[in-house]
């Protein structure tokens, strides 16, 4: 988690809670595709088919769900940045379809070095031979099946306007297997620090090696 100390220190995580608190709510909801809860201060968001409630004037996020556990223990610091980066620059625009590899965000070149390189490889050496196993797995996190990609293709959504898409390729005579992950080309208007891209792929893909 070394990577994402510098986030904390130049993002200011506690500065960025108290500049959420005191947005407009009904735009934060809009741009969020969230539910602000007025009587709680809570704003409720659905994260990897799990629902999640933030209190930025709390300073924190619960979930009811045994499925969120995941994410505010083993995962919390990058779901916790994640969230507040979405809430703070996220945007009121559709999808673009347009998919685009890690690489291509704008300072993505950190993607394909060092402990920035994502687990694809360990993900497709689980799946090798796998496809329906790759699809239920996402199924887990709230994914899509997508049909016409690769052997099998998901699309997961760490945050509703910030979905990601995994192709797996099985083995074959001829090649190994791989998986590819895509964002969508407006990901990096919804999270604007590409550290925070980095964190939601690294995310996406570690749940895929969750037990």
């Amino acid at each position: 988690m070394e990577e994402l100390v510098p986030i904390k220190t130049i993002y200011g995580e506690e500065k960025s809670w108290d500049d959420i608190c005191e947005l407009d709510s009904a735009d934060v909801s809009k741009r969020t595709s969230s539910i602000f809860d007025k009587s709680t201060g809570a704003y409720a968001i659905k994260c990897f088919g799990t629902e999640f409630q933030v209190f930025p004037c709390d300073r924190k996020i619960e979930c009811h769900h045994k499925e969120g556990e995941l994410f505010l223990g083993k995962f919390k610091d990058f779901y916790r940045l994640s969230v507040l980066c979405y809430f703070a620059t996220s945007k009121d625009i559709a999808l673009s379809g347009q998919l685009i590899k890690p690489t291509d965000v704008k300072g993505g070149h950190r993607f394909s070095k060092g402990t920035h390189i994502l687990p694809l490889d360990k993900l497709a050496e689980r799946f090798a031979n796998d496809p329906k196993g790759f699809v239920c797995q996402g199924q887990k996190f709230g994914a899509e099946k997508v049909e016409g990609l690769g052997d099998a293709a998901i699309k997961l959504y760490p945050l509703p306007r910030v979905p990601v898409t995994l192709l797996l390729w099985v083995a074959d005579e001829e090649y190994p297997p791989r998986v590819d992950l895509f964002l969508d080309s407006t990901c990096d208007l919804q999270i604007a620090l590409s550290d925070i891209v980095w964190a939601v792929a690294m995310m996406s893909a570690l749940v895929m090696l969750e037990e």
